[in-house]
């Protein structure tokens, strides 16, 4: 479903990706794992299509990303260290309005909906500003959602949550894993939907250190250590 062809990414002097490859399969939860600075925020973005990659190719479905963004950003959902909300509109508002951007029929409805699952319904009229850094986790994980998309992109999106957010937020993924979507996500903690992953891959200094489908706690802590240690 999704193929990343010598994925890579400069920044003056600075290679942030160096080449890249690896293929997703439909229905795959991937997490991605690595130390800070490892490429990871960076590899989810260009795979969104808000950063454009210095050299090589992305395809969902044959289809280049690049190329035919506009297509592309239908079938994806991203969530990022920055909710990316209007701070001054509230929940309810922000999703409507988002809603409207990928013509989602019955935008109101869905957008009640959603923000009843996250339990945020209570309070859906609040501005954005007011709330904590978790409840704007939530929001920002409803819009990513609000349309329905194949494909989530998740850039750590446990952080800042409290037990309940991480709670409601790892229930919403093991139904979207049980639908079929694809999920990539970044994260630092193994704990993080570690049961739920079908592969891990793990980036150091902007390359794919290793990619396995051994979802093993004890082993991955293991060879991230070891490989981590040997490239620092």
């Amino acid at each position: 479903m999704i193929s990343v062809n010598n994925l890579q990414k400069t920044y003056g002097v600075i290679s942030a990706l160096k080449g890249l490859h690896f293929e997703i399969s439909k229905g795959e939860f991937v997490l991605i794992f690595g130390p800070n600075g490892a490429g990871k925020s960076t590899l989810l973005k260009i795979l969104s299509t808000i950063l454009a990659p210095t050299e090589g190719e992305v395809y969902i479905d044959d289809i280049n990303i690049y190329k035919n963004s506009h297509e592309i950003r239908s079938r994806i959902g991203f969530v990022s260290h920055e909710p990316f909300l209007y701070e001054n509109l509230s929940a309810l508002e922000n999703l409507v309005f988002f809603a409207g951007l990928y013509n989602v029929d019955n935008p109101l409805n869905k957008a009640k909906e959603i923000l009843e699952t996250l339990q945020l319904d209570a309070r859906e009229n609040e501005l954005v500003r007011n709330y904590s850094r978790g409840m704007k986790q939530r929001v920002a994980l409803a819009r990513a959602l609000i349309h329905e998309p194949d494909i989530l992109y998740l850039d750590e999106p446990f952080s800042g949550l409290d037990l309940l957010g991480t709670s409601i937020i790892t229930n919403i993924l093991k139904n979207l894993k049980a639908q079929g979507k694809t999920i990539l996500m970044s994260t630092h903690s193994f704990d993080d939907c570690a049961d739920l992953a079908h592969r891990i891959l793990l980036l150091i200094n902007g390359e794919i250190a290793f990619m396995t489908s051994d979802v093993n706690k004890d082993h991955f802590k293991q060879k991230y250590l070891e490989l981590v240690s040997i490239n620092n």
